[in-house]
């Protein structure tokens, strides 16, 4: 695809020098020069032959692939969008399955005006520089699903149908959904499938029947161990018992676990961090601490464990945080927001039953809700206000069998790199973002705008009603590379400029995790160097075991499915948990992206929400505001090996992110119990409860905030952590107060976990606060003038 007999000029606008297509830089300034493929639609392009010009700038390659020749120039935008472009608009959460408006283009043919839109991230292999692999495919279509189907493993077959099944209610809802039901419009890279070009629906909306009937024709040449199963499905679907997409996903959910156990994986996990060149301080956290390296292995067919398994989970999780706030505490709102996390998930994980595709989200989503609610809470009793307030960006991931699952808020980015192509997969929750995904403007525009790289989200800023994380889930059927990072390393393109150099080497087995997370930082301070940042990376090695093993598929369709309102079974759903704590307050009931079907869209804001965001802007700081904590590291369960990366050793782990609580000190309450807005719970019990205790713990007072505790003693209870025993020195006079609040002299036991990041240590009290432990000779040292 590349002849130096093209001309491209250079994208640096004080050079802009004409280039050969097959140099890499620009032969006068050295900037890199990129090679930008489009897909152009629209009325006439059929008729224009290869190597003739759209507009002057576009290079016509082969049909309707186009070659930008002037890529430092903006696109021509359209005056007024049109209902179809902000169809693509809305569907932009939809990254990398959906292509994107990137410009328009007046074509003249026979003496009329035809507007053909240029589609970027359509399935078109790109710039091949540094990958041998796809080189020779540079600036072509990707294969069509149906021209790779019948020679793929069952899982990658599954994979396929479960990516469709996700996109068939959100397209249903754009007038989109004849999309999923034209094969030239569903191309695969690799394991991802990939839409060409969006088709509108007629008059009549496609019914599931629709898409079973699509099906149908790929069923002969399925796997064997999936063609009964899919024959099945396509029936139901037909007769209607499979009656909506959420229904089917959830087959489709159980099918990929039962065929996810023949698989064995290796996960490799390496993390980093650094202040940077121009920072007095990092504001960044990550976790696993920076400079770990883990490695765990999880064995398929005959050799899977659950034990195993659970373990593999547990040491899988990954957390980057962006602190906001600067000097005012954004390195406290990050730390605060793994910490709260890690606990969270480490009682999760305890409870196997949780761990499955429906409840997983829910619990993730939960866990990002908690954090936000310690920081605001933190935020409300040191009554910081406006730009006071500390806040955290987040990106997280959690490798639980054949999924990848990852939690979102902020524009903290997480990247998907395999040997075909790099994407990121996390949509930006700022400003700009918000233009593109309501429909209002293109991306390119909506950048131009006051203000667009203000955040309209992060942990930390409000309360947790006005909060929408996203969770997204990866059906792991290839090696593939999952980059978490902030800003200081994704800002101004570097991951697209440099990942077939930096990241590519390492699915290739020529650079270790320790030594690409090390150069990404490098690279990060030398190119940008405005800003802190972290990187973590997620290496998934997979091998497809003998399918010969399989366990029938027929028990999936005998199980219970979720009701038409998209509802799931009464058992299936925890009292008070976030399904039905948040589900009014969502606009569409579906799923986004790779998201399970437990997930709401996150980013459909109800029109208040959207407004009460919106003034937070100004609140919610720019780079030059983060800075960094690292939090504490946990015990690596078996199977992890840790590793000191190379060529550096693994630093000592760093200091924990919340003090201790030292058994006779005080403490004062200053936020509430995480994810709501009830005073704490104390359980007064005469020891602590027994180790399998999971009911009869009765609790028989709460503690208002601002109310004083001293610590008695501690105690370790098996499966439940450490607790701890309190003596209630004093409460307040007034506010928070309620008739089952405790009373000056009660003592009871508390989880040292839930009550950890609410209390505030090191204090100068009055003797009136000192209370009933005024006597105390620890306190008498804490007391004010």
């Amino acid at each position: 695809m590349q002849s130096d007999a093209v001309t491209i000029f250079c994208p640096n606008p004080l050079c802009q020098a004409p280039n050969p297509e097959s140099h890499k830089f620009c032969q006068q300034c050295r900037t890199p020069i990129p090679r930008r493929y489009l897909w152009a639609t629209g009325e006439g392009i059929e008729t224009l032959q290869p190597g003739s010009f759209l507009g002057g700038r576009y290079l016509l390659k082969q049909d309707r692939i186009v070659l930008d020749t002037h890529p430092g120039l903006p696109p021509e935008l359209p005056e007024e969008l049109s209902a179809w472009v902000e169809t693509y608009l809305k569907l932009s959460i939809f990254q990398p399955h959906t292509p994107q408006v990137f410009g328009l283009v007046r074509v003249e043919q026979k003496r009329a005006t035809s507007e053909i839109l240029l589609l970027e991230q359509a399935p078109i292999y790109p710039d091949g520089t540094g990958n041998q692999s796809t080189a020779s495919l540079e600036g072509t279509l990707m294969p069509a699903l149906t021209d790779v189907w019948k020679d793929s493993s069952s899982l990658r077959q599954l994979n396929w149908l479960w990516q469709i099944a996700q996109l068939w209610q959100p397209f249903s809802l754009e007038g989109a959904a004849s999309t999923l039901l034209c094969p030239d419009c569903l191309k695969v890279e690799g394991s991802l499938v990939r839409v060409l070009e969006l088709q509108a629906d007629g008059r009549k909306t496609p019914s599931l029947s629709s898409l079973a009937k699509l099906w149908q024709q790929w069923q002969p040449t399925a796997q064997m161990e999936i063609a009964g199963f899919l024959d099945k499905i396509c029936q139901q679907m037909i007769q209607g018992q499979i009656r909506n997409a959420e229904q089917l996903v959830m087959v489709l959910d159980r099918a990929l676990t039962i065929c996810g156990q023949e698989q064995s994986r290796q996960i490799q996990i390496a993390t980093r961090t650094d202040q940077g060149p121009s920072r007095q301080r990092n504001e960044d956290a990550c976790y696993p601490p920076s400079g770990s390296v883990l490695k765990v292995s999880i064995s398929g067919g005959d050799g899977f464990n659950p034990d195993s398994a659970l373990a593999a989970t547990t040491a899988s999780l990954v957390v980057v945080c962006d602190g906001i706030g600067g000097h005012e505490g954004g390195d406290v709102a990050s730390n605060l927001a793994i910490a709260t996390i890690q606990q969270n998930l480490q009682r999760l994980f305890t409870r196997p039953a949780s761990l499955d595709s429906t409840a997983l989200p829910h619990h993730l989503e939960q866990a990002a809700l908690n954090a936000n609610d310690v920081i605001s809470r933190r935020n409300d009793s040191e009554q910081r206000q406006e730009r006071q307030r500390m806040g955290t960006t987040l990106v997280m991931s959690l490798v639980h069998h054949h999924e990848l699952y990852i939690t979102h808020v902020g524009d903290s980015r997480v990247y998907r790199i395999s040997r075909t192509g790099c994407h990121q997969v996390t949509l930006d929750d700022d400003l700009a973002s918000r233009e593109v995904r309501l429909g209002y403007a293109l991306y390119r525009e909506a950048l131009q705008q006051p203000g667009s790289g203000s955040l309209i989200q992060a942990l930390g800023m409000n309360t947790s009603s006005l909060l929408h994380p996203t969770v997204q889930r990866f059906i792991l059927d290839e090696d593939c590379l999952f980059l978490l990072c902030s800003d200081g390393l994704s800002d101004n393109d570097r991951v697209e400029q440099h990942w077939q150099t930096e990241l590519l080497p390492v699915l290739d087995g020529k650079v270790d995790l320790a030594t690409a997370s090390q150069r990404l930082v490098a690279i990060a301070n030398s190119e940008n160097g405005h800003d802190n940042v972290t990187v973590g990376l997620v290496y998934c090695q997979t091998t497809q075991d003998n399918p010969a093993s399989l366990k029938p598929l027929d028990e999936v369709l005998t199980m219970p499915l979720p009701d038409p309102a998209g509802q799931f079974p009464a058992d299936d759903r925890e009292p008070g948990s976030l399904t039905a704590q948040r589900s009014s307050q969502t606009l569409k009931p579906e799923i986004s992206h790779h998201w399970g079907a437990a997930n709401p869209l996150p980013f459909v804001l109800g029109a208040a929400g959207v407004v009460t965001l919106v003034s937070l802007v100004a609140a919610l700081v720019i780079p030059e505001l983060r800075s960094r904590m690292t939090p504490t590291p946990a015990v690596s369960p078996s199977p992890v090996v840790i590793e000191s990366p190379s060529p550096t050793p693994t630093p000592p782990p760093p200091p924990s992110p919340l003090p201790p609580l030292s058994v006779g000190s005080l403490v004062q309450i200053s936020a509430l119990l995480p994810g709501g807005n009830q005073p704490l719970p104390i359980t007064l019990l005469p020891q602590p409860p027994k180790p399998d205790a999971t009911q009869g713990i009765v609790a028989t007072g709460t503690i208002p905030i601002g109310s004083v505790l001293q610590i008695s003693s501690r105690q370790f209870v098996p499966n439940q952590g450490n607790w701890l025993r309190l003596k209630v020195c004093s409460v307040p006079s007034a506010a928070g107060v309620t008739p089952r609040s405790v009373q000056p002299g009660q003592t009871g036991w508390v989880e040292e976990a839930t009550i950890a990041p609410l209390v505030t240590q090191e204090l100068a009290l009055t003797p009136t606060q000192l209370g009933v432990c005024a006597a105390s000779p620890s306190s008498q040292a804490s007391t004010a003038p």
